[in-house]
């Protein structure tokens, strides 16, 4: 934590343009880091980095990718990265930016229901150049679907009791 706030005052020494902190999933809780970074002066916090993997040729006995270890990321992160988002939200009142394994509209709004202000899409565009303009026109279709005036009425409508869930002790 002691880092993303040393780093995060350094960058707003600097700077009085809108500062958004990327934060690494490679920690316990998640919404320490938020914290941290929030009281630093970030303006936002995207929320989450790649998560650290491997892969091994198992007739070569060495590893796939020349540094050994990479960042995984795509879809098989997702529930991970709802998680993180669901966490950091309920520990900061700046906006966080989800990310990780946004593939259509669907997981979008699954990270605005958790608490996302907005998203950010990777993987998707790799795919399909358009997967962008899939995504924010079938948000679209679904607030409509479902008589939603505003986008943002999305954000953190999640139903979830929290006095059950996991993150509950850490906040």
């Amino acid at each position: 934590c002691s880092m993303v706030e040393e780093l995060t005052k350094l960058v707003r020494i600097r700077t009085e343009k809108f500062l958004t902190i990327k934060l690494t999933p490679n920690v316990t809780h998640i919404s320490e880091f938020a914290r941290a970074a929030e009281g630093a002066g970030a303006d936002a916090v995207s929320v989450i980095n790649t998560l650290i993997g491997m892969a091994v040729d198992i007739r070569r006995r060495v590893p796939l990718l020349s540094t050994v270890t990479g960042g995984l990321s795509g879809p098989a992160i997702k529930p991970i990265a709802l998680a993180k988002v669901f966490e950091a939200t309920r520990a900061v009142k700046i906006p966080v930016i989800g990310i990780g394994g946004i593939m259509n509209a669907t997981d979008a709004i699954e990270f605005l229901m958790v608490g996302a202000t907005a998203v950010q899409v990777g993987t998707a565009n790799y795919i399909d150049p358009a997967a962008g303009i899939k995504i924010a026109e079938g948000i679209k279709k679904f607030c409509e679907e479902q008589n939603i005036a505003d986008v943002g009425s999305l954000v953190g409508s999640l139903n979830a009791k929290t006095e059950f869930s996991a993150i509950s002790s850490w906040l």
